[in-house]
């Protein structure tokens, strides 16, 4: 397999957001999206004790125009939307959710969350939706770790776990309204991975920790994300350190991006159009109780 070389190593920088430190590998002044993703944030939080954990954690908000995907690292997310949706998922799994039209969530801590080590390590991707399904009615999909397909190297120094779209052979159970194939990847020391993908895909990984020998670029570490040029068959790489990694590979939409805070859709006056529907309360309502 002739593997894709490297266009673009980000750096995930740190940010506030509303308090909580994130990073933020893209976008950046040089990479904007790396299409259909639009966004990445990587949180990894102690949750305060003396916060109850249905007060602590991202609070209601509305989505329109996107999938906001989180994958969970350490600890677990109560998911709560204005669609009745109602679901814990912890350490392993993820909460993929097609905003379409609109709707309001919470993303809290679960109630016990210190009883597990009180940490949250998360990531959120935001996936953009193709114009046609931007207004389709939301949809979410909570997938636990022991739903989500897996695959153990023979060395046992590699397990790949597949959410959306096929990695290794194996389909993930989510669906997505692009083609998207998304994996979270555990290498022990020493393990090496090839994993093709297709040629049309826009792809990237990234380190939440450790260190990788990259075929065709080199040495990466860990709070870096790695954009492949679309010049090969795949991916491979070595851990020359215990590393966590996500990988994901899109079919690029092409189409134009009109970003405003929670929403996303094609132009501006798709926008405005969404700030005055939530302000009117199309998106629902969302009372936590």
């Amino acid at each position: 397999m002739k593997s894709r070389t490297v266009s673009h190593l980000l750096y995930a920088e740190q940010y506030d957001m509303g308090g909580m430190p994130i990073r933020q590998p893209f976008p950046t002044n040089n990479v904007d999206n790396i299409d259909p993703f639009l966004l990445l944030h990587h949180a990894n939080i102690k949750v305060p004790t003396h916060i109850d954990p249905d007060h602590a954690g991202v609070g209601p908000h509305p989505h329109r125009g996107f999938s906001p995907v989180t994958f969970i690292f350490k600890g677990g997310v109560h998911h709560r939307d204005s669609r009745g949706n109602d679901s814990v998922i912890y350490a392993g799994g993820a909460q993929w959710m097609n905003a379409g039209m609109g709707v309001i969530h919470s993303e809290r801590p679960p109630k016990d969350i210190h009883e597990i080590g009180g940490r949250q390590e998360i990531i959120q991707l935001w996936i953009n939706t193709p114009a046609a399904h931007k207004m389709d009615q939301p949809q979410y999909f909570p997938l636990s770790a022991e739903e989500a397909p897996e695959i153990i190297s023979e060395d046992d120094k590699i397990k790949t776990r597949i959410f959306s779209g096929e990695v290794l052979g194996k389909r993930g159970p989510i669906p997505s309204h692009t083609e998207v194939n998304a994996a979270t990847i555990d290498l022990k020391k020493g393990g090496r991975i090839s994993i093709p993908l297709p040629s049309h895909h826009n792809a990237f990984i990234y380190l939440l920790d450790g260190k990788l020998n990259v075929e065709g670029y080199g040495i990466a570490e860990g709070l870096h994300a790695i954009l492949f040029k679309k010049d090969g068959e795949g991916v491979a790489f070595e851990a020359l350190e215990d590393t966590r990694v996500l990988l994901l590979s899109g079919k690029p939409l092409d189409e134009k991006v009109a970003k405003h805070g929670p929403f996303v859709m094609n132009d501006q006056t798709e926008i405005l159009e969404a700030m005055r529907d939530y302000q009117m309360g199309k998106m629902g309502i969302l009372i936590e109780e």
